[in-house]
């Protein structure tokens, strides 16, 4: 007759194999989209020497962003958009990432040369109203927009691998995924406008993170 404390083990030890899967099972994987929120997104424009003009919050007459130089004024344009993490349908915070995109949709764009290279900026501007300050942050990781940015893109979404920078904003426990467009400079300028519509299409035409993760 076999001992019964044997018999008990031998079940336990069963039922934590199964539970764990043979200890051969794969992490769940996750995939969320968070829509930019139209409240804090804006741009600020140098005009001259330290002086800064601010726009934030979309709203039935302000549809976009701009990022770059005005090739007429020569008025630099950083463009700012914050995609709350938090709450349902956001990224746990504890959360380990295995990809991230940006998506924005080119309304225009102007510029002298075939195509205008663009920065991607990881920031924080926490509480997230911009100041002038928020211009020249300090940036925590950066990523360029390749192939740059063309006449071509005009109407249409391009996706940026941002993962590098959705990673550094778990690292770093930010409760935002904040980032700065702007020109990169010692290249061709120009400017960029990114739709940011408040309406109907707004699912379809405004900036879009979307995050796998487990």
């Amino acid at each position: 007759m076999k001992n019964p404390l044997y018999a008990i083990l031998t079940a336990i030890t069963i039922l934590v194999l199964t539970g764990c899967g043979g200890g051969n099972s794969s992490p769940q994987i996750f995939s969320t989209s968070i829509l930019s929120d139209p409240a804090f997104d804006g741009d600020i424009e140098l005009t001259l020497p330290n002086t800064y003009t601010i726009i934030q919050g979309m709203s039935p007459s302000v549809q976009s962003v701009l990022a770059g130089v005005d090739p007429l004024t020569t008025h630099e344009f950083r463009a700012f958009l914050d995609f709350p993490l938090g709450g349902a349908g956001g990224v746990p915070s504890n959360a380990i990432i295995d990809s991230a995109t940006l998506a924005i949709n080119i309304r225009s764009i102007q510029t002298d040369f075939s195509s205008i290279p663009i920065l991607i900026d990881l920031v924080s501007f926490q509480p997230p109203t911009l100041l002038a300050t928020d211009f020249n942050r300090s940036f925590l990781a950066y990523t360029r927009i390749l192939p740059p940015v063309s006449q071509a893109d005009v109407g249409h979404n391009i996706v940026i691998d941002v993962t590098s920078l959705m990673e550094e904003t778990q690292f770093r426990g930010l409760p935002d995924f904040q980032v700065r467009i702007l020109n990169d400079f010692g290249t061709s300028p120009g400017l960029i406008e990114i739709n940011n519509t408040t309406g109907i299409n707004r699912p379809y035409l405004a900036p879009l993170l979307t995050v796998t993760y487990h």
